[in-house]
């Protein structure tokens, strides 16, 4: 008989607005005690320096976090000239300095070199894997970390503000696997300069966006009130993307015992003239939650990951796979 895992099977998305100072994994800790969930995890680690949208996951959604990990995301950031640091934001060691300050006209004419499909090299400070380690660790220890260069997309880049002469404010939307930390080491010396990144804000992860983040203090409070649930929102939500498909009570059935289901040739074109150049992937939806994720194949819906969702007055599953992020 399968054990039964503590705490309550609450599925759903979280859009935390994380504070300062906090890590990612911390922040899942609190919001999983917020809804005494059974499982959590997030989907993409912000520096605990760093503030903004951290999506977390909580039981059944833990199962769309490699969805959400692909997604664009979108960052605003400042940039203090002057000093540049070994982590390239202001709690590491200084490791330059220069008194060249560039100016607005100066950075807004750099910075279409870093849009589009670009060359960029981690920081050696970063949750890469270097022969099994992390290069932060290694790079904590005192050792040389050399990484290579990687293709990242950005889709876009602006200069916000220029407070003063020492600071100006960018933003980003940028595809997955991109430091900003990177950016604005690679800018700065592109003008001659020392930069370090002074704060640190993500703004959207797919279709999280910070208008629509909850804080801690807020969740907190919720969850006193047993009001906590208001700010769940469905497991879909990371699956924007994803053409979805409503299929029969019958084929939900199917699909749920891990076995494929036939599509009619309307259905197949309707799903393919949505579909991502490349993917096969496609949402079996019924009454109106995630059944299924699955590849479409030869006119059939094959299932890849199934979902275990509560109706008012069912019983819980206990079928609960590993938490992912």
């Amino acid at each position: 008989m399968a054990r039964r895992r503590k705490g309550d099977a609450v599925s759903g998305w979280v859009n935390l607005d994380k504070p300062y100072d906090l890590t990612s994994t911390h922040a899942v800790s609190r919001i999983r005690r917020i809804f005494n969930a059974q499982k959590a995890g997030h989907a993409g680690t912000l520096d605990p320096l760093a503030t903004g949208v951290l999506p977390i996951a909580l039981g059944e959604a833990t199962k769309t976090v490699p969805f959400l990990m692909d997604a664009d995301k979108a960052y605003r950031f400042t940039i203090a000239w002057g000093r540049t640091t070994a982590t390239y934001d202001r709690e590491g060691e200084t490791i330059a300095e220069s008194d060249v300050r560039p100016t607005l006209a100066q950075v807004e004419a750099v910075l279409p070199r870093f849009v589009g499909e670009i060359e960029q090299v981690p920081p050696a400070y970063s949750a890469i894997k270097v022969d099994g380690e992390r290069a932060y660790d290694l790079a904590r220890a005192g050792e040389t970390v050399e990484l290579k260069s990687r293709i990242v997309v950005i889709h876009e880049a602006r200069v916000v503000d220029a407070a003063d002469p020492d600071h100006v404010i960018l933003e980003i939307a940028c595809g997955k696997g991109t430091y900003v930390r990177a950016i604005v080491r690679d800018l700065a010396e592109a003008l001659g300069a020392c930069g370090h990144v002074s704060e640190l804000r993500r703004t959207r992860v797919g279709s999280f966006t910070e208008q629509s983040a909850v804080t801690l203090e807020l969740l907190e409070d919720l969850g006193h009130k047993a009001r906590h649930s208001e700010a769940l929102l469905p497991v879909e939500t990371a699956l924007d993307d994803i053409p979805a498909l409503a299929v029969t009570d019958e084929d939900a059935f199917r699909l749920k015992q891990g076995r494929s289901i036939v599509l009619v040739p309307r259905q197949v074109e309707a799903v393919k003239a949505r579909l991502k150049p490349g993917s096969r992937t496609v949402s079996a939806m019924s009454g109106g939650s995630v059944v299924a994720l699955c590849e479409m194949r030869a006119g059939r819906l094959e299932p890849s990951r199934v979902f275990h969702l509560e109706k008012s007055g069912d019983e819980p599953d206990v079928d609960y796979g590993r938490t992912q992020g």
